[in-house]
C-alpha cells in the first residue's frame, strides 16, 4: 500500500484528493456505506446523490454519478499495478463508498487489509468487473434505463486516464500499462489511444446538461454555428 500511496503522491501532490480517502484506508466506517449495499437496493442511494448534483435527465445524472465512481475507483487500481505490479481488491466486499463529499459526487475508501494480487493484470478482471463491476452495473439497469456500453466505455476512459497519471509517476512505467490493464477487462475497444491523446468511443452525456459540457476525451463534437 505504501508504494501505491508514494506513487499517488508524486502524480497528484500532497493534497487530498476529493474523490479518495486520505491514505485510502478507512478507519471508522461511520457516515461510510459499503459497497456492497449498493449492489442492492441501496443503489438507490447512488441515483438521488446523482439527481442532487446534477439538474439533468435521471439516466443523464446516472450516468454522470457512474463516470466519476468508475474513476475514483479505477484510480487505486491503476496506481497498484503501475507501481508495483499489484492488483488491490477494490471488490465489492472490501470498497467503501461516501456520496456527501462536499468537492466530489463520491469518494472511495478501502477497509484495513484489504489484500493484492501479485504480478497478473487479468486478476483485475476479476477483482473490479465480476466482484465489483458487473452486479452494480446490474443494480444500476434495474432502477434506471441507461444503456451499459456508455457506462462501461466511462470505466475504460476512468481506467486508462488513471493509469495515464500512474504512469507519469512511477520511474520507467510506459503508457503500454494502459493497454496491459484495458485488455484484461476486454475494455480496450471502447477508447481510443493515438500519439498519446485519448478518445473515448462512447458518450457520458456531458453534453446534454443544461449548461453543456464537452469532455477533452468526448466522441461528441458539435457542429460550428
Amino acid at each position: 500500500m505504501d508504494e501505491l500511496l508514494a506513487a499517488v503522491r508524486r502524480a497528484f501532490g500532497a493534497g487530498r484528493l476529493p474523490g479518495l480517502e486520505p491514505g485510502l484506508i478507512v478507519h471508522d466506517e461511520s457516515g461510510w456505506i459499503p459497497a456492497t449495499a449498493l449492489t442492492g437496493g441501496d443503489v438507490t442511494l447512488l441515483q438521488a446523490a446523482a439527481r442532487r448534483r446534477w439538474d439533468a435527465r435521471p439516466h443523464v445524472a446516472a450516468a454522470l454519478m457512474w463516470k466519476a465512481y468508475s474513476y475514483w475507483l479505477s484510480l487505486p487500481a491503476a496506481f497498484g499495478w503501475v507501481a508495483g505490479r499489484r492488483v488491490l481488491h477494490v471488490t465489492a466486499s472490501q470498497v467503501l463508498v461516501r456520496l456527501d463529499a462536499p468537492d466530489a459526487p463520491v469518494r472511495i475508501g478501502v477497509r484495513p487489509g484489504t489484500p493484492f494480487t501479485e504480478g497478473d493484470p487479468l486478476a483485475l478482471r476479476s477483482v473490479l468487473l465480476d466482484h465489483h463491476v458487473t452486479p452494480l452495473l446490474d443494480a444500476f439497469q434495474r432502477e434506471i434505463r441507461i444503456n451499459r456500453r456508455p457506462l462501461l466505455g466511462s470505466l475504460a476512459a476512468g481506467l486508462a486516464h488513471a493509469t495515464r497519471h500512474a504512469v507519469r509517476a512511477v520511474p520507467g512505467a510506459t503508457t503500454a500499462d494502459i493497454d496491459i490493464l484495458l485488455k484484461a477487462l476486454d475494455l480496450h475497444d471502447l477508447i481510443s489511444w493515438e500519439d498519446g491523446h485519448l478518445r473515448r468511443r462512447t458518450c457520458c452525456l456531458a453534453f446534454t446538461l443544461p449548461e453543456p459540457k464537452i469532455c477533452t476525451d468526448c466522441c461528441y463534437r458539435p457542429q460550428p454555428s
